[in-house]
């Protein structure tokens, strides 16, 4: 799967910081053999991507359109078709299919949404589906 990362609040905190367990969920979100970006809506964030040393682990980083999200991605405004997303902003994953996490604003180490994470999407790719509240199918997939 094409698994986009957002950046701000749900990777990256407004103090700076990783949110906790962010490289290893992508590192076995890799490893499973999915394919891993990054896109935010302020711009490409290749500078944080180096920062923190994800570079092994993203494919590309793209800017987030910031309105009529399906269609953006219908009209391959994004060049790469995102499958799952993950994202603080609940409108995204609804729109796209993916988790909303809690917003991440400064280092906290007990911060465990990546986890969350990845069991979410190991639950969609067994059953289509996860019964998190975090999850979003996608609004046409929606009965």
């Amino acid at each position: 799967m094409n698994i986009f990362f957002d950046m701000d609040y749900t990777l990256l905190g407004l103090d700076g910081s990783l949110r906790p367990n962010s490289r290893e969920v992508m590192q076995r979100l890799k490893d499973d053999g999915h394919t891993i970006y990054v896109w935010s809506g302020n711009g490409i964030r290749w500078p944080e991507v180096w920062r923190f040393g994800l570079e092994t682990l993203v494919t590309d980083c793209f800017v987030k359109p910031m309105d009529n999200l399906a269609e953006a991605v219908e009209q391959k405004r994004v060049p790469i078709r995102p499958d799952f997303v993950i994202d603080d902003y609940q409108e995204v994953p609804a729109a796209l299919c993916g988790v909303c996490v809690s917003p991440y604003t400064y280092n906290n180490g007990k911060d465990d949404e990546m986890e969350h994470v990845y069991r979410i999407i190991t639950e969609y790719l067994a059953s289509g589906y996860s019964k998190d509240r975090r999850f979003q199918a996608r609004q046409s997939q929606r009965s």
